[in-house]
């Protein structure tokens, strides 16, 4: 057994000792907003060492964001069992790196797109944008240009789109309207809107709609700290968020972009402000435009100076454009698997990543560590990288592996987060007072003397922003009189509420900055 190790304050034990390995490897926590990798092959333990590294950021009151795409994550609320099968294992292993092995749980607050296995996470179509929700939608450029249109009006008429039915409402308006908009923006199609109208349809009936409406999640709530002091531990619920790849990387891209516009710029602080895990990294690049591609990579140099550490997590660092990989400065490599030509090839590719060491060939140890076991390397005095070293990962402190469903649900019942976001609330926006115009239009015409299918055009227009059938034949009189608009503490200024304080800029800079990655739109 080798002595405990002793670490000075500021550093995080990542793991080391045992013949052939270096004792210790640590990250200077001043340099974890240099961003990092975790990558290897299945099995080989990228999620042990991402849940030893949230443990690490926690312990030292870094609150962390990251997505459970098995749900073995949730074990962080939960101390490790000392009579667990695992225990063996995990001590031995402390012993053998200097490590004082010590279970306990972490500060945990689940969430979960649908609402199901944790807080609901909502965001507005307003504050997500035209550009990241044409990527969710898989839109053809003009199709975008269409979207981007919607958004610009919507902004100049002071209509507030804060769910899914705004934006339709928003489209069909568009589409009835198209030849005058045309004039003044540009090409308007019919068959375009009709196009974004389906794609909504969809989305809509795969669940994604619970993503847009209010109260929409604000960054404060994953940057808290517990009573003692330790980051909170946010868990995104992403199992069956998995099986929609395009909206898990689009709501990712969103709360980065967020957390870039909103956060500001505190230069190298001691610590970061929040770390941020991307598993499954590669789903943010696939298919993405190289437009998005450069402005993630713009983000991840620039980010560094707001306090915010991102991690990617895959399996092959070839899974991200070199842009990217250029801005991670801090790697954990476990084992590569080179079977074929291609394989060898990455392999080498990802050896030559690393600073080398005269004591062994990396690539010939990415390819032998065994699990639990990585090539690492972190950031060391002035940011030089350090050389790669063979690495024993620590052992975690909380459980791993899954929870029971009992004791998440006990867990969600006694956040503060429950009360806030368990019930969805729908405030007057653009589907309401676009159904209020076209009723106030039908009942001048009625009054002009206007005609039956004037009124019927009335209440198709209401119908459809309520989110209601259209029944024909059903009479004008009988329909409630549009309700009139809000005044006071209900008035348009504050339904947009923290919608439009999130919006940068004049209207027409809003169009071009609003959503993901804006700010760098602003000419930074």
């Amino acid at each position: 057994m080798t002595d405990t190790v002793d670490l000075d304050a500021g550093t995080v034990f990542i793991g080391g000792g045992g013949p052939g390995h270096a004792l210790p490897q640590v990250l200077l926590l001043k340099y974890a907003n240099r961003h990092g990798l975790v990558a290897g092959a299945t099995g080989t333990g990228k999620t042990v060492t991402l849940q030893t590294l949230a443990e690490s950021f926690s312990q030292a009151g870094v609150p962390v964001f990251m997505a459970d795409v098995k749900g073995d994550l949730a074990g962080l609320a939960k101390p490790g069992d000392p009579g667990g099968k695992l225990h063996d294992a995990f001590r031995k292993r402390a012993d053998t790196i200097g490590l004082a092995l010590d279970y306990q749980a972490f500060p945990v607050t689940f969430w979960d797109i649908w609402g199901e296995r944790g807080h609901p996470v909502r965001t507005t179509p307003a504050e997500m944008g035209p550009l990241l929700l044409s990527r969710l939608l898989g839109l053809s450029d003009v199709q975008e240009g269409v979207m981007n249109i919607a958004f610009r009006v919507a902004d100049e008429q002071g209509l507030a789109l804060l769910d899914l039915k705004d934006l339709q409402s928003m489209l069909v308006w568009v589409g009835q309207n198209a030849k005058e908009l045309s004039l003044q923006y540009g090409n308007v199609s019919t068959a375009s809107v009709g196009a974004i109208q389906r794609a909504l349809m969809v989305l809509e009936n795969e669940g994604g709609d619970r993503l847009f409406g209010e109260p929409a999640l604000e960054l404060a709530d994953i940057m808290r700290l517990d009573a003692s002091g330790k980051g909170m531990v946010n868990i995104l619920s992403a199992e069956r968020l998995m099986n929609a790849p395009r909206l898990y990387a689009t709501f990712l891209l969103w709360l980065m972009s967020e957390l870039f516009e909103q956060l500001p710029e505190v230069g190298d602080p001691d610590k970061p402000r929040i770390a941020f895990f991307f598993d499954e990294a590669h789903l943010l690049f696939d298919d993405a435009p190289p437009a998005l591609v450069d402005k993630i990579e713009q983000v991840a140099r620039l980010i560094r100076s707001k306090g915010v550490s991102l991690w990617f997590i895959s399996q092959n660092p070839a899974d991200l454009p070199d842009a990217v990989l250029g801005q991670l400065g801090n790697r954990v490599q476990h084992a590569l698997r080179a079977f074929t030509a291609k394989d060898q090839k990455a392999l080498r590719l990802a050896a030559q990543n690393y600073r080398p060491n005269p004591d062994f060939d990396i690539a010939e140890a990415i390819q032998s560590v065994g699990t639990g076991e990585a090539v690492t390397s972190f950031l060391e005095a002035k940011g030089v990288p350090g050389l790669a070293q063979r690495t024993l990962i620590r052992p975690p402190s909380a459980q791993l592996g899954p929870i029971t469903d009992a004791e998440r649900a006990a867990i969600n019942a006694a956040s503060p987060m429950a009360l806030k976001y368990g019930r969805a609330l729908d405030r007057e926006s653009a589907a309401e007072i676009l159904a209020a115009r076209a009723g106030a239009a039908a009942a001048d015409r009625a009054g002009a003397g206007g005609s039956g299918a004037d009124a019927d055009l009335w209440r198709m227009d209401r119908d459809h922003a309520r989110g209601r059938r259209y029944e024909p034949g059903r009479r004008v009189p009988s329909d409630p009189a549009p309700r009139a608009r809000r005044s006071g503490s209900d008035s348009i200024a504050v339904t947009f509420g923290k919608s439009l304080a999130r919006q940068l800029g004049s209207k027409t800079g809003q169009a071009l900055v609003r959503g993901v990655l804006g700010s760098l739109f602003r000419g930074r």
